[in-house]
Formats: structure tokens, sequence, C-alpha cells
């Protein structure tokens, strides 16, 4: 039973990082609602998974896999967000009303 609200909680994050990805105005932003609800989502899913499993070597294989999730992660998103200030990308700014 917790492994499947572990699951649940996973797709749940996973589904709104995809909705600031259609929501939000530009890449910076939508950068990091990807970044942090993917990150949570995967570790949700995969803690779901390992609990599901019992702790055997198919739980390790999906610890190393979260493991390395955890490490690329962030590295991606600095990588991307480092690309698009370079090329000269500006962050979205409210316009002001006269």
């Amino acid at each position: 039973m917790i492994a499947y609200l572990f699951i649940f909680l996973g797709l749940v994050f996973i589904f709104f990082g995809t909705l600031g990805i259609i929501r939000f105005p530009d890449i910076y932003t939508r950068l990091q609602t990807s970044s942090k609800c993917d990150a949570a989502g995967a570790i949700a899913l995969l803690v779901g998974l390992i609990v599901r499993e019992g702790l055997d070597s198919l739980s390790l294989k999906i610890l190393i896999i979260l493991v390395f999730l955890l490490l690329t992660n962030p590295v991606a998103s600095h990588a991307i967000a480092r690309s698009a200030a370079i090329r000269g990308i500006k962050p979205w700014r409210k316009k002001k009303k006269c």
C-alpha cells in the first residue's frame, strides 16, 4: 500500500512538472519547475518501486539508478540554463503598466 502511495506521489509531481512546462513563459522558469518536479517525481517513483519489490538485487539496481538521476539532473539543468544564458536568452519580465 505504501509503495503505491509513493508511486502515485511521483506521478503527481511529474504531472505538475509537465503542467509547469506548459504554463510558464520562459526557459528559466520552465527549467526550474521541470527539474524540481522531475527529481521529486523520480525519487518518489523509485522509492515506491524499491518498497514494492523488497530488498533484493533489483532494489540495488533501482537505488543505483536513483543515485545516478540525483547526480545528473542538477548538472543537466545547469548546463541547459547556462547554454540559454550564453545564447543571450533573457529571463521573462512582467510588463509595466503605464
